[in-house]
């Protein structure tokens, strides 16, 4: 429950912050009149409702496991990313809406300097705290702390181009730059929920994650011991920060309970040591059969029926079928 207790911390730290800086550039909203500033308070409100949702979701996810849910409360984390990946969505909407409406019926802009410097500094603090909250979600495998942390860069950098087009408007007198601007971000906001969107989406249908899959399988090859003659049916499947794996994994056929045993905890182990303690294995033991013997690189095995002939490389593809390897 480690990781699970580390996710909720920091998202308490998230939504804290979301509304400080809520605060800060409602202020500066307040000061200039500039509508591209308003497009970076209403994200805020995204933010800080998204803070909340994220919060409870990972709440919910870090109560242990019971009766009615054995696998753990971790899907609550995609439920979560998806709402999150709505507001944002819709907050693109709402910016773009209110752009269009300023170029239609302009209203004129006051102590934008003072404004610039108050949204700079959330964009700096964004920035900062997205990077750390989007790398321990990756870290952790918690898509609720990824989403956050991916809209609060999304936040920092839209508010860095907005800056930009305020400066603009001080050097050119243009006030239509002001809602050009916001256009611009509203769009990319929209595309940033989208993405949300589909990944949680993605999980909630326990969609296949090649990257993940990918780095698992060179990990196997990397450290496959002689006893692994074959390993086949792999599948992973993400429960918030807990990822459950099988697989089949074929031993010799004359080993004994426990030392079959003993390389499936090896395997586990193995695991374990590059992808996190928060990781499930429920692995099934093959014994091989006469076919396995030309794949099969074990030395000193004295009921060989045929002649070792080259060895198959795990490969996404012939790892995740569902029978034994031959040649």
């Amino acid at each position: 429950m480690k990781t699970e207790t580390q996710n909720l911390n920091t998202q308490k730290w998230i939504a804290v912050l979301s509304v400080a800086l809520l605060v800060v550039k409602f202020i500066a909203y307040y000061l200039t009149h500039s509508v591209a500033i308003l497009t970076d308070a209403l994200e805020s409100i995204v933010n800080v409702i998204a803070g909340f949702i994220g919060l409870y979701s990972l709440y919910i996810a870090a109560l242990p496991k019971d009766s009615n849910h054995p696998y753990g409360h971790g899907k609550a984390e995609f439920l979560s990313a998806a709402i999150e990946g709505t507001l944002i969505f819709s907050a693109g909407a709402l910016i773009i809406y209110n752009a269009i409406k300023n170029l239609i019926y302009p209203v004129e802009i006051h102590k934008l300097d003072q404004g610039i410097y108050l949204v700079a500094i959330t964009a700096v603090v964004n920035l900062v705290a997205g990077y750390l909250c989007h790398r321990q979600g990756i870290r952790n495998n918690s898509l609720a702390l990824v989403a956050s942390g991916k809209h609060l860069l999304s936040d920092g950098y839209s508010t860095f181009g907005i800056i930009g087009g305020l400066i603009l408007i001080l050097f050119t007198a243009k006030p239509w730059i002001d809602s050009a601007v916001a256009i611009i971000f509203g769009s990319i906001i929209i595309y940033t929920g989208y993405k949300i969107v589909r990944s949680s989406i993605a999980g909630i249908m326990d969609e296949a994650d090649q990257e993940l899959l990918k780095k698992m399988v060179a990990v196997l090859n990397k450290n496959r011991r002689e006893n692994w003659i074959d390993l086949h049916n792999l599948r992973v499947i993400k429960y918030g920060a807990v990822l459950h794996m099988d697989c089949h994994l074929t031993v010799p056929w004359y080993l004994k309970v426990n030392e079959a045993h003993d390389e499936i905890e090896a395997l586990g182990q193995l695991i374990k040591n590059e992808f996190g303690e928060s990781v499930e294995l429920f692995v099934h033991s093959d014994p091989c059969l006469t076919f396995s013997c030309p794949i099969c690189e074990k030395k000193d095995c004295n009921v060989r029926k045929h002649n070792f002939e080259r060895k198959i490389t795990w490969t996404l593809d012939n790892i995740l079928q569902d029978r034994k390897h031959r040649l």
